[in-house]
């Protein structure tokens, strides 16, 4: 069988996944987007009906994503893609067994994320605001390193997502979970000070917006990021997720607690939460080399 001739990216299997993870999973524009491109490569790959697909011909799949140059993320993503339209697939009794399931991937070389130190996230804060834009960044920045917000956590949220009497915000996070994620003072009156600004507002209406009064965009958010951080910094690198990994970082470091950290973050899984105690354990070695009058002497010769 050729498995190499180009076919339509089309397949009513597909699409119907799709639909599936954006009605029922309530999955993100961006999310479905990946699906959509990673799947249909695949399809675009195999000849085959797609009920028939063995392991044998993922692998050989995942083989000529290698040979192709692509990073080991990269064909991860691709095989995770593969994986949950199957197991989809699986618990509709479409296919006998998942055959994705036992395909692997090369290992990714993990890396620790960026975080911010203290003394650069507390900079971040020390700008005079003035303007509505910059009352709405504070708040953005708040809820970012203050509550550990991803991204497209902060865009959706609704005016009815806040209590600010009782300092919590519900947030809806991955696989449509949801989870209360508290404030911090500084957060509230951020919040406060944004919401006085727009004046009376219905519970559904957004609660951050762009130039046009509709929800703010992601670029939008991520570009005025860089903008404080150029101002507060003098650095462009600054990105929605490091100060969701500062927020992570800081909070281990001061209370040891990792269940704690898992909870406030949304992980299901301990073990994506877990990175954060390799990043507390470097800043503990970096004290360590910096305090101890033994850390850096040389061994007796």
């Amino acid at each position: 069988m050729d498995t190499h001739r180009k076919q339509p990216l089309c397949d009513p299997l597909i699409e119907r996944f799709l639909h599936h993870l954006k009605i029922e999973k309530r999955y993100s524009p961006h999310t479905l987007s990946g699906y959509s491109r990673e799947l249909g490569k695949f399809r675009a790959y195999y000849n085959g009906e797609l009920t028939d697909t063995k392991t044998h011909d993922i692998t050989l799949y995942i083989g000529k994503l290698r040979q192709q140059g692509l990073q080991a993320k990269s064909i991860q993503r691709a095989l995770s893609a593969i994986r949950s339209f199957y197991s989809y697939l699986h618990r509709r009794g479409e296919v006998a067994a998942n055959p994705a399931a036992a395909a692997r991937a090369p290992k990714v070389k993990r890396t620790l994320p960026q975080v911010l130190d203290t003394d650069q996230a507390a900079r971040l804060f020390d700008a005079d605001v003035k303007t509505p834009a910059e009352l709405r960044d504070r708040a953005m920045l708040e809820l970012f390193y203050g509550s550990g917000l991803r991204l497209a956590e902060l865009v959706q949220l609704n005016v009815m997502d806040l209590d600010l009497q009782t300092g919590f915000v519900r947030v809806l996070g991955k696989g449509n979970k949801a989870r209360q994620a508290p404030l911090g003072r500084h957060c509230i009156r951020a919040l406060q000070a944004w919401l006085d600004e727009r004046g009376p507002l219905a519970a559904d209406a957004p609660l951050f917006t762009g130039r046009s009064n509709g929800r703010i965009s992601p670029r939008t958010v991520q570009t005025r990021l860089k903008k404080i951080a150029v101002q507060q910094l003098g650095d462009s690198a600054l990105h929605p997720h490091m100060l969701r990994h500062s927020f992570a970082t800081h909070m281990l470091e001061s209370s040891g607690d990792l269940r704690a950290v898992q909870e406030l973050l949304g992980h299901s899984d301990i073990a994506t939460t877990q990175i954060y105690t390799h990043l507390d354990f470097q800043y503990l070695a970096r004290v360590y080399d910096a305090a101890h009058p033994r850390a850096n002497t040389k061994a007796d010769t």
